[in-house]
């Protein structure tokens, strides 16, 4: 049977995780905010986005944007947010977590 996908020309495929991939991948700054969604397709990495006042789930640049620029554009400090997301794995994160995470910090 021939693949009935259309091939659109200029136009790439998304670069991401796939659901079979995600098994045993660690969170690293570098990790995409579509790969993020993808690792938890119950959505919880999406509620944890919720609870920060990010719309990143709804957000065309989730494809591309990695996490700690995420956590840089919406004036979060990176490490925190790193750590929030980590604990997904654990079936976190605490309430603290989530308050360190969302905690704004100054820019210049």
């Amino acid at each position: 049977m021939e693949d009935a996908r259309r091939t659109i020309p200029g136009f790439r495929a998304a670069s991401g995780a796939r659901p079979s991939d995600d098994v045993g991948r660690e969170i690293r700054g570098r990790t995409t905010i579509l790969e993020l969604l993808r690792m938890y397709p119950g959505g919880e990495a999406a509620a944890l986005m919720a609870r920060l006042h990010w719309p990143c789930a709804h957000c065309g640049g989730a494809v591309r944007e990695p996490l700690t620029m995420a956590a840089k554009r919406h004036k979060n400090a990176p490490r925190p947010v790193l750590e929030a997301f980590r604990a997904l794995e654990t079936g976190g994160p605490s309430d603290a977590q989530v308050d360190a995470a969302a905690a704004k910090v100054r820019t210049r």
